[in-house]
């Protein structure tokens, strides 16, 4: 029987070695032709920290499951050049390489997006997109001092140079959508050679890729193989995607204003209970959200110089004076609130005015339930018992007793009252009710 064996697997192997390709692959052979996922993310949002730490997430983790290569799917109208500087360098560092792609059409890179468009390995953009607009303003927009500026823009043009020339791209052409506020269409930016690639769509892009030669630091030049290869589309996880939704400015704002709102109401009426734990809950989750935005200090004193005003409101009349001074300073609050150059940075302006107008209603209403509660006749204690009706329970002549809310008083009356009569109560001097006789009226029940 062995030498049966020996010569069916002598005949096999020679089958094999004879068969086109040779001998049998190596286990690292098979792994290089086994075709590798390409990884696809999709950022359509300001650059802020959530997208910052997501990005560096799905770049290491892309690292760790050997990807082709990760496409991140841009679209922004830019955002924190602190976040942009941490997306810039986990691109570099990365092992994968790293096609960056402006999509949909329509969509635009601007500003801190031109940034991470030139530190893409493979820069690509679809029709009717833009890129560029990168010029350094001031936190709110304004223009620099001329000596801060030159500093700013001496940087910025410094970093996008080297990001161009780094990648092999028009490093001229980059540096004046820093220095110039300069934009570039689809056409425009592959003309000037800022990107490699112009795309329909992922499909297309992923077509042209095939092929493509990219060289990381570290490693030698290979060429992409994608063709055919399983796509993994690497989402936000849920915490990442509620920090990425708090950390917007509109969504930070609405929190910090209704939460003090819920509070005020709180302590307008205690023990109420569910506004000052929805009040509570709004303002943990505003400042979870603004503990990654760059916010200016003054304006959150004016937004809870505001609500102290509409508290004030309750307790002090001032003729509505305070209430305008808190809308006043909860308008200006929110327009000062982002410390941002970026209009996506900036709280909408329609917003402001809703949650300012939607303040005054309700402080208006608050103040006005407190008027009309000061207002209103005492119906406790012996404040209350004045101007009340009560049943002599024994002769007062001239003293005795009377039945009134559901108790026995001692009483006096300045004529002589009969057990049963009906008496009217004038004032409480230390315990002993003044009261005179009303003749004809009904008993008190």
């Amino acid at each position: 029987m062995k030498p049966a064996h020996s010569g069916l697997a002598l005949l096999v192997g020679t089958l094999l070695l004879l068969a086109p390709g040779g001998a049998l692959p190596t286990p690292a052979e098979a792994e290089t032709r086994a075709p590798r996922e390409v990884w696809r993310v999709a950022v359509h949002s300001a650059i802020q920290p959530a997208v910052a730490e997501y990005l560096k997430r799905v770049l290491g983790e892309a690292d760790q499951a050997r990807a082709e290569a990760l496409v991140i799917e841009l679209d922004t109208p830019g955002g924190l050049m602190s976040s942009t500087e941490d997306i810039t360098t986990a691109m570099l560092k990365a092992s994968t390489p790293v096609v960056v792609y402006v999509a949909p059409r329509g969509a635009h890179a601007a500003s801190a997006g031109f940034f991470i468009l030139m530190a893409a390995d493979i820069a690509a953009m679809a029709p009717n997109t833009a890129t560029g607009a990168a010029a350094a303003v001031g936190p709110q927009g304004e223009e620099l001092a001329e000596t801060l500026k030159k500093k700013v823009s001496e940087d910025s043009r410094a970093r996008i140079r080297s990001l161009a020339k780094d990648r092999g791209r028009n490093a001229e052409l980059a540096e004046q959508a820093v220095a110039e506020a300069r934009s570039f269409s689809a056409q425009e930016a592959l003309q000037g050679r800022l990107v490699e690639l112009v795309a329909d769509d992922f499909a297309a892009l992923v077509g042209q890729l095939e092929g493509r030669k990219v060289m990381k630091a570290g490693a030698p030049e290979r060429a992409l193989a994608v063709t055919g290869a399983p796509v993994h589309v690497a989402e936000m996880t849920r915490l990442e995607r509620l920090l990425a939704i708090l950390a917007t400015p509109d969504i930070a704002f609405l929190l910090l204003s209704f939460g003090g709102l819920g509070l005020m109401a709180e302590l307008y009426n205690p023990g109420s209970v569910l506004p000052g734990v929805l009040g509570a809950i709004f303002l943990v989750l505003a400042f979870l959200g603004l503990s990654v935005l760059p916010v200016s200090a003054a304006g959150v004193a004016l937004i809870f110089l505001a609500l102290i005003f509409f508290i004030a409101e309750i307790k002090v009349t001032s003729y509505g004076l305070l209430t305008v001074a808190g809308v006043l300073c909860l308008a200006l609050g929110g327009m000062m609130l982002m410390r941002s150059s970026e209009p996506a940075f900036e709280v909408s302006r329609s917003l402001i005015a809703g949650v300012a107008l939607s303040a005054l209603a309700v402080a208006g209403t608050l103040a006005w339930l407190a008027w009309k509660a000061r207002s209103r006749p005492v119906s406790t204690g012996q404040e209350g018992l004045k101007g009340r009706r009560a049943e002599a329970r024994t002769a007062l002549d001239p003293r005795g007793k009377v039945f009134v809310h559901g108790e026995l008083w001692n009483a006096e009356a300045e004529q002589r009252v009969e057990a049963g009569e009906t008496v009217e109560i004038l004032s409480v001097e230390d315990l002993v009710l003044k009261v005179r006789p009303v003749r004809g009226a009904p008993a008190v029940s």
